[in-house]
């Protein structure tokens, strides 16, 4: 099953995965071939689960804040910041234009 341009462009932006070479194309399709077999599950007769712990009582605890003031020490941990900010995240790749994957789709 092929994967489309217009697909391809939606998964990198969801998910800031660059796809421009065939090997990360070939594995996604690997991929959604595994997922495809979830399609041939029989689940008449079950019902949805909003979650796993769905039958169980979760009990909330108080909030209570026992240390604070560290946006130095934390921003110290950052790879990459701006101001007061993380940048997450880091090193986001640039997407090649649309015209360039279809070149790259039509030679796989």
């Amino acid at each position: 099953q092929k994967v489309s341009v217009e697909v391809l462009e939606h998964l990198e932006q969801l998910a800031l995965v660059d796809f421009r070479d065939w090997e990360g194309v070939e594995r996604l399709q690997k991929a959604i071939q595994f997922a495809d077999q979830l399609q041939e599950v029989n689940t008449d007769g079950v019902e949805p689960m909003d979650s796993v712990l769905e039958d169980r009582c979760l009990y909330l605890r108080e909030d209570d804040v026992t240390e604070g003031n560290c946006t130095k020490e934390l921003l110290e941990n950052a790879r990459e910041k701006l101001e007061e900010y993380f940048v997450a995240p880091p090193g986001n790749i640039p997407l090649p234009k649309l015209e360039e994957r279809e070149t790259f789709l039509q030679g796989s």
